[in-house]
């Protein structure tokens, strides 16, 4: 009997557990885009007229890209192609917009 309820109590706790971890990762995740967002208004605000400040802005804009994309869209779960398109995507976006600016 006592193996039964020990089962029951894995079965049901385990999916409670994981889903306070991720809610966690999604906290952690959130506060990590929040600061990020910060740091770029800071630094735009603060020094308009440096030549590295777009690309700064572009990196900080491409890791939040990434942050999002495989935290709260789940890529990290998905096929290495899709990971690598992703990838190669945000590459060459940020690159074009570089070399225009």
């Amino acid at each position: 009997m006592a193996y039964v309820r020990f089962n029951l109590v894995v079965i049901i706790s385990n999916p409670l557990f994981i889903s306070i971890i991720m809610k966690n990762k999604n906290s952690y995740t959130l506060i990590l885009l929040i600061v990020l967002t910060i740091i770029t208004g800071l630094v735009s605000e603060n020094f308009p007229e440096l030549k590295i400040v777009n690309t700064l802005i572009m990196v900080l804009s491409g890791f939040k890209f990434i942050l999002v994309a495989f935290q709260f869209m789940e890529l990290k779960k998905a096929n290495v192609f899709w990971k690598a398109l992703l990838l190669s995507f945000l590459v060459l976006f940020v690159s074009v917009i570089l070399i225009v600016l």
